[in-house]
């Protein structure tokens, strides 16, 4: 048995199954009181990191108020002394001109996770390094990424690739980082690594004539099809529940959501914030999606890039959410524990 175990076990027993063992008193006393404060000590280093304080800004979407728009995705994670860049938009110098535009300073961000590798959510990582790395050495230093990212896509245009970014963001003096599975990178803070892929979602591909559609990826096993292995989310733990940040949510929203609920074992879903791939989601899937969140008891829905318009209001009549808590993200929109969702006046 365990360290744990056994102070569990003694814990368990109390003053007088232990003399009934055969301790004396004074040593059962001593040991009952151990057991005690062990087991006291040990529950409160299983429960979970909380984040008090969260502050999530979009810095690159289509749709804008404040700075430029693309087909993209970035945003800025600040929590709790913790700053995380969340993918990088599409065009080099998006994220840094839109940061300008809101005086948001980009060069102590040490950290960038990347949601999966196509070129809308990769393409400003190079520069960012680049260019702040002139302020602050050990700006966007380090990239979060899972396996796959990496793994040779034919077919896929060269502005999209991986490799070339990969051999110009290490020559700058960044590193990757690769993670196989879920993990804790900040007390409340967590990267789900690859996502099982319980439910038969479909956010990825295109659509044609009703007929889904996608690439190809070369795996350690060979040539497959190219479902986006890599598709990771932010997970934080807030004193509100999970707020759960995607990129395009290959994985599946709701996959992604009870992932994130299996990993963190807290129950409710606070907000679900990015980019979640439903914009080509027939009405059926609409309507089991939203069943779903309603299950998750889904506080708050900030759909940008890839949700679509048309699923964000479809999944606030059927969550019943409404104008305060589900809106259509848009770039300078950000979301706050204290104050909820700020979708500027263009969305409101």
């Amino acid at each position: 048995m365990t360290q744990s175990g056994l102070v569990r076990k003694w814990a368990s027993m109390g003053l007088h199954s232990l003399r009934d063992s055969g301790m004396n008193h004074r040593t059962a006393c001593i040991i009952a009181t151990c057991a005690f404060l062990g087991s006291a000590t040990s529950t409160a280093e299983e429960q979970p990191a909380v984040v008090e304080n969260l502050r999530v800004t979009i810095l690159s979407t289509m749709m804008t108020q404040i700075g430029v728009g693309e087909w993209g995705f970035a945003a800025l994670i600040e929590t709790d002394g913790n700053r995380i860049l969340f993918d990088t938009g599409q065009r080099p110098d998006t994220v840094q001109l839109n940061a300008a535009s809101m005086k948001i300073d980009l060069s102590d961000v040490e950290e960038v996770v990347l949601s999966h590798n196509h070129g809308d959510h990769t393409g400003g990582l190079v520069t960012l390094r680049q260019d702040l790395a002139a302020q602050n050495e050990s700006a966007m230093s380090t990239a979060h990424v899972a396996p796959g990212i990496f793994w040779e896509r034919p077919g896929t245009p060269p502005t999209w690739s991986m490799a070339p970014k990969k051999a110009q963001y290490e020559s700058s003096g960044g590193r990757f980082v690769t993670h196989e599975s879920a993990i804790e990178i900040h007390p409340g803070i967590w990267l789900t690594g690859p996502i099982p892929r319980v439910h038969p979602e479909k956010n990825y591909g295109v659509r044609v004539n009703g007929e889904h559609r996608t690439g190809t990826v070369i795996s350690p096993s060979g040539e497959i099809k190219d479902d986006i292995p890599e598709s990771m989310s932010l997970v934080i733990n807030t004193r509100k529940g999970l707020v759960v940040i995607s990129g395009c949510g290959h994985a599946g929203l709701i996959n992604t959501l009870e992932f994130a609920k299996k990993i963190t074992g807290v129950e409710n879903i606070h907000a679900a914030i990015g980019g979640f791939h439903l914009l080509q989601a027939s009405d059926t899937e609409i309507e089991w999606t939203a069943q779903k969140l309603l299950e998750l008891r889904t506080d708050n829905f900030m759909g940008a890039h890839c949700t679509g318009l048309e699923p964000v209001y479809r999944l606030r009549e059927l969550v019943n959410l409404d104008r305060s808590s589900a809106v259509v993200g848009a770039t300078g929109a950000s979301f706050t524990l204290s104050d909820g969702i700020d979708p500027l006046s263009l969305a409101r």
